[in-house]
């Protein structure tokens, strides 16, 4: 998606340890417009595939996944990274490592909400090594339902994650991806 390449090359900011940041319109102060480009754009690549449920992960995955739906008219889930008293019973579990916080999480969801007949498209922000879309596919399969596809706004196409999630037999449709980067340069594939 051209429109994203050119705004991470205009404001994404890279840090040294192959970190991108692009805080200031994808995933901390949010640029509403674009997010409804990708949306119609995610809409466009997974519009057919009958899409019941939008599945991601706390927390900048939430408003790309609800921009998304709307498109769908579709429910959103997200799971979370701690266990609250509003989730009570019954949740599908699995195991998250974070790139960006060096964390290892606990994600869930609730049973309730992911059921066997669900056709899910997960969305998210980022994907470098796979571990969130591993966890979060681990859920879908977990619940009996089925993986259509991830649609992913930024792929780090040098790390391992888009190869592995892919060699799981998941669609990935990765909006920009990245070829490679330095702290004063950026090439897309």
């Amino acid at each position: 998606m051209k429109l994203l390449e050119d705004r991470i090359r205009r404001d994404g900011k890279i840090r040294s340890g192959g970190v991108l940041k692009v805080d200031s319109f994808l995933n901390h102060q949010i640029d509403v417009k674009l997010y409804g480009e990708i949306g119609k754009e995610f809409y466009r690549l997974f519009g057919d595939c009958g899409v019941t449920k939008i599945l991601t992960i706390e927390a900048s995955g939430i408003g790309i996944a609800c921009v998304t739906a709307q498109f769908f008219d579709v429910p959103v889930i997200f799971a979370k990274k701690n266990k609250t008293k509003n989730i009570a019973g019954d949740v599908y579990t699995s195991k998250v490592e974070s790139f960006t916080h060096g964390k290892v999480y606990d994600i869930i969801v609730s049973k309730e909400f992911l059921l066997p007949e669900d056709r899910v498209l997960i969305i998210d922000d980022f994907l470098a090594n796979g571990s969130a879309l591993q966890g979060l596919i681990k859920l879908v399969t977990d619940a009996g339902a089925t993986v259509v596809g991830a649609g992913i706004c930024v792929e780090k196409a040098f790390q391992p994650g888009g190869d592995l999630i892919r060699s799981m037999g998941v669609r990935v449709e990765s909006l920009a991806r990245i070829k490679s980067m330095s702290e004063d340069s950026i090439e897309f594939c």
